[in-house]
């Protein structure tokens, strides 16, 4: 008997274990990949926020070693001008990341087993065990062929957007939105970014970073009433948008070379309950939003944070476990739901408004809350505090101008 069983061992799952067992709890930790191994349709960028948080757990050393370089500056390019600058830190980090997946996530894998969590890879789970009307554990294949069941006093889904617990949990999906936008991405050589990078124009977005071993992302987004359209010449509209937008990026990347193939898509963003009897959901299977402010990982290690607490609460019988979860939910949709507004407003890709034109201008001279929009993003400055009528008042000079955060 476990006391936790966690599907899914990457960037929700592993800090989840990982937390858990330094707390001296016996954890089972299942993926049915095996590590290292990429994750193609993440962005793979960690905000200041989820920085702090690998230092606070022991690994931000390890993640620097892993030839991935830091992000200190944000680099937006609306046309007419340019914003540039960097977020208020994170308990005194500084630096984003932007690391791969098949360099991140073994990382994460690594320290929970080393905490103490029993590591099962290559183990596909099958079906949950339950007992009545309760969770008490799941049935799977481990990556020798032969069948298991394993029992616990939790399960926990950390299995993705597509997550094999939320479905057979019936997990409640709530403020439902579909997919805004859908980008396509690749890599390259010779391409040298001085941190994150973006050129917004209307419905559609080109965005950059460097990652590991000397490469660059170099990405294209479309608004999803033209998305379809690029399918049929992926590469062709991303040169062109690239080529036309970002010019100075185009060359670098003619310069150089394009090291593996385009890939991408359209997500939709949800909330779903995120616990019940003998269960509960972390990271994109209990929370997702458009990834076009870059936040999976940063959430998903603040969700995994925050969920340890909770079930260290109710197995220890600080709280019952029920109260424990629904506080985890409430604690999880304060912290996310305007933040989640402003990403679905972004996605959209739709042009500013006048008042958030004006806004983003007189950031141009404004270098402490320049700052502090980028500490928006990067999840060090609220977004509702950003916005308030009081502070874009300080920015405009004026009467309160009511910017949205469109």
């Amino acid at each position: 008997m476990y006391d936790a069983i966690i599907v899914g061992a990457r960037c929700a799952g592993s800090p989840t274990a990982l937390l858990l067992a330094r707390r001296g709890y016996k954890v089972l930790l299942l993926d049915r990949a095996t590590f290292p191994s990429d994750m193609p349709l993440s962005t793979h960028y960690v905000h200041q926020t989820g920085t702090a948080r690998l230092k606070r757990w022991g690994l931000l050393d390890k993640l620097a070693a892993s030839n991935c370089p830091p992000i200190t500056g944000n680099y937006f390019d609306y046309g007419a001008f340019t914003l540039t600058g960097s977020p208020p830190p994170a308990e005194g980090v500084q630096e984003a990341y932007a690391p791969r997946r098949k360099a991140l996530d073994p990382i994460l894998v690594e320290a929970a087993a080393a905490a103490g969590a029993e590591l099962r890879q290559g183990f596909s789970v099958q079906e949950l065990v339950w007992d009545k009307d309760r969770v008490a554990g799941i049935r799977g294949r481990e990556a020798s062929g032969a069948t298991v069941t394993e029992q616990a006093r939790i399960t926990i889904g950390a299995d993705g957007m597509h997550s094999f617990v939320a479905k057979a949990v019936q997990a409640t999906e709530y403020d439902t939105t579909p997919p805004l936008e859908g980008a396509y991405f690749s890599y390259w050589s010779g391409v040298k970014m001085k941190g994150w990078h973006l050129w917004p124009r209307p419905y559609r977005i080109v965005f950059s970073y460097n990652t590991n071993d000397g490469l660059a992302l170099v990405g294209v987004a479309w608004a999803i009433k033209d998305f379809p359209a690029i399918k049929a010449d992926i590469e062709g509209q991303h040169m062109r948008v690239v080529a036309e937008d970002a010019p100075e990026l185009a060359e670098q990347m003619r310069a150089g070379r394009r090291e593996e193939r385009f890939v991408g898509g359209a997500v939709p963003s949800y909330f779903r309950k995120p616990y019940g009897p003998g269960w509960a959901l972390v990271g994109d299977a209990g929370y997702q939003k458009d990834p076009c402010t870059a936040s999976g990982i940063t959430d998903a290690f603040r969700s995994a944070e925050w969920l340890a607490e909770a079930i260290d609460a109710g197995l220890s019988g600080r709280q019952a476990m029920e109260a424990a979860l629904a506080g985890y939910e409430q604690q999880r949709n304060q912290a996310a739901r305007a933040y989640h507004g402003l990403t679905c407003q972004l996605a959209a890709l739709q042009p500013p408004p006048p008042e958030t034109q004006r806004l983003l201008a007189a950031l141009q001279s404004n270098p402490e809350q320049r700052a502090r929009f980028f500490g928006v993003l990067a999840h060090t400055v609220l977004v509702e505090e950003f916005f308030s009528p009081e502070n874009v008042q300080k920015v405009l000079g004026g009467s309160p101008a009511g910017a949205s955060a469109s």
